[in-house]
């Protein structure tokens, strides 16, 4: 497994968002940074409780002593990302990093699929556009995936309540049977696939700094 140190993260990030500056902003690097510290500290909260879910939604491990360096994989740097995505439209830190721990060896199955794709055939405009269908969300890719959120309603014995859940949908058919199965009032999707590639591209142009040098 390639293993990329933290700044190789947060810049590739930085320019898969979007970022102009040289730098990742500090702004970035800030959210990325409690993304890990509360990935940390829910897991170690969840396994003292016995919750079945014990992996990390950013970390392939436990912490390392002291003088060791944390890498990341491609995978897990992609899961941060999106992370940042999450936290962009207001979706609260602790149920980011909670939802992305559960459903990681999903999200993690996906994204090795969507990287084995050719991107000259995944990216082809011409059939982008032949296979674009009357209300389709507009996509940038011939086989896009998203990440769903659903808020439904949820009866309980105090009255009804909201409920939300999350999943890995290839394609708006899969999407839409989700959203019926959770009888959803609302919904977001965040596509994968583009971005996935995106940051992979933006992670081999990212040079590792020595340490000292990095947060």
């Amino acid at each position: 497994m390639i293993g990329y140190k933290r700044n190789q993260v947060e810049e590739a990030i930085s320019r898969t968002v979007g970022e102009k500056s040289a730098e990742p902003s500090q702004a970035l690097r800030t959210q990325l940074k409690r993304l890990l510290d509360t990935d940390r500290a829910l897991t170690r909260e969840a396994r003292a409780k016995g919750d079945k879910t014990s992996n990390y939604a950013f970390y392939s491990r436990d912490a390392p002593g002291k003088g060791s360096e944390v890498l990341f994989s491609n995978f897990e740097a992609f899961a941060l990302e999106t992370g940042w995505r999450l936290l962009e439209h207001r979706w609260p830190q602790g149920f980011v990093v909670n939802a992305l721990r559960h459903v990681r060896r999903d999200f993690e199955r996906h994204h090795s699929r969507i990287l084995r794709q050719d991107p000259v055939v995944l990216f082809d405009e011409e059939a982008i556009r032949a296979n674009a269908q009357p209300g389709d969300l507009g996509v940038d890719n011939t086989d896009p995936v998203y990440l769903t959120i659903v808020t439904g309603k949820a009866s309980y014995e105090d009255g009804i309540d909201d409920r939300t859940s999350l999943k890995i949908c290839r394609g708006m058919e899969e999407v839409s049977k989700f959203v019926k199965q959770n009888h959803a009032h609302s919904s977001s999707l965040f596509e994968l696939a583009t971005r996935a590639h995106r940051l992979r591209e933006q992670l081999a142009l990212a040079l590792p700094r020595t340490r000292g040098r990095s947060s």
